[in-house]
């Protein structure tokens, strides 16, 4: 088959898929786990890039707390992810309440639930699920599932158990989702789901990744055959097999193995696989993988080991190199834009849809390190808005205040001392003339993130020196770290967009002389039939 008959055929497939992404922007994450034996330096990694166009961009802290015997704790659904701020916020329903516990733990909120003080982080990505699993009705939803998980536990295992049972106790309400699910040993995919209106329960499997490799997942289920014999892989309630059998969905007579993703959320778009293909061959390019095979392995082995630098870049990544590369082509305009705005269905056809987006909330990567204490092991590096326009930041999962100009901040009001909007700023000001920007861009990120991580070990040394005599100063010192390099970012970043603008004002490139103009690339003047002006007939 040519690649034009598939790219033809792939249409349909993508056009079913962009009328939902344009009603449901939230449904667009990509999460990134990767094995300590997999890691430069032994971490436990996880990623998340929170693509949702309408999502509260700010940073929530929730400090520890204790609470008496006989408590209770309520469960909300999230009404919407957008800030208190803005005209269409709905706010939080209260669903129920369940006992709570003497003690829970800090940790940081966006979207979901994203790291506590124990080294416990958790990625995500929306998969969907038969529609027949919709249960309206449940308590939970995955934004309370993740926030629980993080007040209450301190490993990935743990963490599973806990939300798969009370999932299966009180009711699921969400749609089909994932978790990676990660601690400063091992790392899972947890995905699970309604079953179905007739039981107040839920479905769900969990996959561990192994040590040595690496796993994605791009809104769509990942989890295939499970095996319940090998309790060090494999985790599923206890409903798994039953409901696909009483529904017709699976029948072990037939012979067919169980196929959780087969039976609970089909789904073969090129939305989800493509991202998928991108992000196993750029940690794996030795396996050749085919751009547009319907299923890839789990888990695959990386070529080289992977840094925290590697997630971050892959998050900046719009298929650059390949045939689906984003930032050539007429639609990516004279200057090569990878950013491709929501089309109407009625339009005909589907965009291709890269790992970074433009309507990020945010982006982050955890590193969790298992040869340090807790509060000088976790590690949040956190970028506001989308990839490619974003620097990240370190900060430490002991941090008891998150940065000022990280904690405000609507997208519905400009501020400039909110740092999603310096971020939001550079990245739409770089589609003036990306093919230029984006080199003082990137050369401007790694400029502040190498520094970065230049000072992450005498920062760390000087952290593990005050734990021996005093913790809570340790801590301190953290957050001081964090937060003051943070807001100094914000600050070094406005500077470096107010250059910009001065810079490609006008169309020129100001710098270093005034006024140069550059013009337009050749091959577009002629696609676009730039020629001489007509000689005057009349």
């Amino acid at each position: 088959m040519t690649r034009a008959i598939k790219t033809r055929l792939a249409i349909p497939i993508l056009l079913a898929v962009a009328l939902v992404m344009v009603a449901m922007p939230a449904w667009a994450c990509t999460s990134i786990p990767v094995g300590k034996g997999a890691s430069v330096d032994g971490s436990v990694m996880t990623t998340h890039t929170d693509d949702c166009g309408y999502c509260d961009p700010r940073i929530i802290y929730y400090p520890a707390a204790d609470y008496p015997e006989g408590s209770m704790r309520p469960v909300y659904s999230i009404g919407s992810f957008r800030s208190p701020e803005e005209e269409a916020f709905v706010p939080p329903v209260l669903q129920g309440e369940i006992p709570q516990v003497s003690h829970t733990y800090a940790y940081f909120f966006g979207s979901y639930g994203m790291i506590n003080e124990k080294q416990l982080a958790l990625g995500e990505t929306t998969i969907g699920n038969r529609r027949e699993l919709s249960n309206p009705t449940g308590m939970f939803d995955i934004g309370e599932l993740s926030r629980i998980a993080l007040e209450r536990c301190t490993t990935a295992r743990e963490a599973i158990a806990l939300m798969g049972a009370l999932a299966e106790e009180y009711g699921y309400r969400d749609s089909g989702e994932c978790l990676t699910v990660a601690d400063k040993n091992e790392v899972w995919l947890f995905e699970v789901m309604g079953s179905t209106p007739l039981y107040q329960s839920a479905v769900w499997a969990a996959q561990r990744v192994p040590d040595d490799h690496v796993s994605v997942s791009a809104n769509r289920s990942r989890i295939g055959e499970i095996d319940l014999d090998n309790p060090d892989y494999f985790m599923a309630s206890k409903n798994v097999f039953d409901l696909a059998i009483e529904n017709g969905w699976w029948d072990p007579a037939s012979g067919t193995p169980f196929v959780f993703y087969e039976v609970y959320a089909p789904k073969d778009n090129v939305y989800n696989s493509r991202r998928e293909w991108r992000v196993l061959s750029l940690l794996a390019p030795s396996l050749n993988l085919d751009p547009w095979a319907k299923r890839y392995p789990f888990s695959v082995k990386p070529d080289a080991r992977v840094s925290v630098d590697t997630l971050n870049q892959i998050q900046r990544d719009h298929y650059e190199g390949t045939e689906f590369d984003l930032t050539q082509g007429l639609a990516a305009g004279a200057f090569g834009t990878p950013d491709r705005w929501a089309t109407p269905g009625s339009a005909g056809g589907a965009w291709e849809r890269a790992i970074s987006i433009f309507r990020a909330a945010y982006t982050w990567t955890a590193q969790l390190r298992n040869w340090l204490p807790d509060e000088v092991g976790g590690i949040l590096w956190f970028g506001s808005d989308c990839g490619q326009g974003t620097v990240y930041v370190p900060i430490y999962c002991s941090s008891t205040r998150v940065p000022s100009s990280y904690a405000i901040g609507s997208t519905v009001e400009f501020d400039p001392n909110a740092a999603w909007w310096v971020f939001d700023f550079v990245a739409n000001w770089a589609n003036l003339k990306y093919s230029y920007m984006i080199k003082d861009i990137k050369a401007k990120q790694a400029e502040i993130e190498n520094r970065q991580y230049a000072i992450q070990p005498a920062i760390e040394m000087a952290a593990l020196n005050l734990m021996d005599t005093n913790p809570a100063l340790a801590r301190e010192f953290l957050t001081q770290y964090t937060c003051s390099n943070a807001d100094s970012v914000v600050d070094e970043y406005w500077e470096f967009a107010k250059w910009l603008i001065v810079k490609y004002n006008d169309g020129y490139d100001n710098v270093p002389k005034v006024g140069v103009s550059v013009g337009y690339p050749a091959d577009w003047l002629k696609a676009v039939g730039f020629g001489p002006l007509p000689v005057p007939y009349k």
